[in-house]
């Protein structure tokens, strides 16, 4: 994880991991950063420019910041427009050759402004930051995407079908998931689980946990490994969040835990006083997340009840309706496997700002001493509303413009961002959420399909 606040004068350990990616026949490196969009854009150099790139950086505009999904771009107080140049420095620890890509290799970067100093609005940047404002409260993050998707024809229709987690799915496609999971592990990607998930076509990879960043530097590895297997089998992978209106989507689920915080203790179900703040203030701040996490228009057509969508804000322990749910793990191994799962995310997000944004979220329920109200069980939706009041459960933000007037009242995110930052978040969803107000359910999920 980078953590310098300049683009480094010196970077000796570049001239041996050149020879070492020669030695493995890479010959170009594509250097990947994501965009307030949850689009992954990449710029890239050749082997031998590596070395300056880590120097001196790549040059990029700063007009991604303001790109919607659509590439349309928006303008917000701070950017947006023609003007000015960064630099995009790679990180060095998480350069990787792509074994399904043979020739290249993938590191994601970090951006500068051209005098040196840290781009205010980096996302990667942002998350680090929120790394270490919780090293100085003595606590430490693990985290994990869940990702999946839908493997398609180029004509749109899914590659496979069955029964929901069938073995009839998983052989149809069993040389294919082969592949993928050789090339993830030699890519250093654990995989803990992979299988055919609900909807036809539509699978499921869940990787090791890793620090917040490197979380976030995995997923987009993973989803880069997906669409490439995929290509190459004649085939393309969406993640977008609904195919079709009215069925079950593709999440991205953040699995997180406080080290040594989430078992042992006296409160519901073993939390600690710290980890059950921490849960608290993420639960406060899911409204606002929700912009951050699953705020692009086509995110509403996943957001529906009784499909574990998450879209209540509540928790409760292995309860999949809630927005938060609590994992205990079995038996014996609480310590280390507790953890709690944020299902209301999809891959339209960017994770930096998912994993910053939600570590900004706890360290402000921590600092505030916050308590988790009773836990849930079952489906709020089977409850009339005077019942759901009566338990403190309320539906998350039901549309985009719901979710960025959250987004924009947020004093937590506001405070842990900073103005260009948070502004240039706040552009891109609004942006989204005034232009598509009108689109139709099935003409959005049909602009979405292949964008992430």
């Amino acid at each position: 994880m980078a953590t310098s606040e300049t683009i480094p004068a010196d970077v000796p350990e570049v001239d041996p991991l050149v020879e070492r990616l020669r030695a493995q026949d890479v010959e170009v490196v594509a250097l990947s950063f994501v965009d307030n969009a949850g689009i992954a854009r990449v710029k890239t150099v050749p082997l031998p420019k590596l070395a300056a790139a880590a120097r001196h950086g790549v040059g990029a505009s700063p007009c991604f910041e303001t790109f919607c999904f659509d590439d349309f771009m928006v303008k917000g107080r701070f950017l947006g427009g023609p003007d000015g140049d960064l630099r995009l420095v790679p990180d060095l620890a998480r350069i990787v050759p792509l074994a399904g890509q043979l020739g290249w290799a993938w590191a994601p970067v970090d951006k500068f402004r051209q005098e040196g100093e840290r781009f205010e609005a980096c996302q990667r940047a942002f998350a680090a930051a929120q790394v270490a404002a919780a090293a100085e409260r003595g606590l430490t993050l693990r985290m994990a995407f869940e990702t999946e998707w839908s493997l398609l024809t180029e004509a749109g229709d899914p590659v496979f079908h069955g029964p929901a987690y069938s073995s009839i799915r998983l052989e149809q496609i069993a040389d294919y998931s082969r592949e993928l999971m050789a090339v993830m592990r030699a890519q250093d990607l654990g995989v803990e689980q992979f299988h055919p998930e609900y909807a036809d076509g539509q699978l499921e990879v869940s990787v090791d946990h890793n620090d917040p960043v490197g979380a976030a530097d995995d997923v987009l590895l993973v989803r880069h490994s997906i669409r490439r297997i995929s290509h190459l089998h004649g085939w393309r992978a969406s993640f977008a969040p609904a195919l079709t209106p009215d069925t079950v989507g593709s999440g991205a689920h953040l699995h997180l835990s406080v080290v040594d915080q989430f078992s042992g203790g006296s409160g519901p179900f073993g939390l600690p006083p710290v980890g059950e703040a921490f849960l608290a203030g993420v639960l406060r701040e899911l409204p606002a997340l929700i912009a951050v996490g699953a705020g692009n228009p086509a995110s509403f057509l996943r957001a529906a009840p009784s499909r574990w969508a998450g879209v209540w804000q509540a928790w409760g322990r292995e309860t999949r309706e809630s927005a938060i749910r609590f994992i205990t793990g079995v038996t014996g191994l609480g310590a280390t496997a507790a953890n709690a799962e944020v299902k209301c995310f999809d891959s339209t997000a960017n994770p930096y700002l998912v994993v910053g944004s939600v570590i900004a979220a706890g360290l402000a329920g921590v600092d505030e001493g916050l308590r988790l109200p009773p836990p849930i069980g079952g489906d709020p939706a089977a409850l009339d509303e005077s019942q759901r009041i009566a338990a403190g459960v309320q539906r998350l933000p039901e549309s985009p413009a719901a979710a960025v007037n959250a987004f924009a009242a947020s004093k937590v995110l506001v405070a842990a961002m900073g103005e260009v930052l948070h502004d240039s978040v706040l552009a891109v969803r609004r942006g989204e959420a005034e232009r598509f107000a009108e689109t139709s359910p099935a003409e959005l999920a049909a602009l979405t399909r292949w964008r992430w």
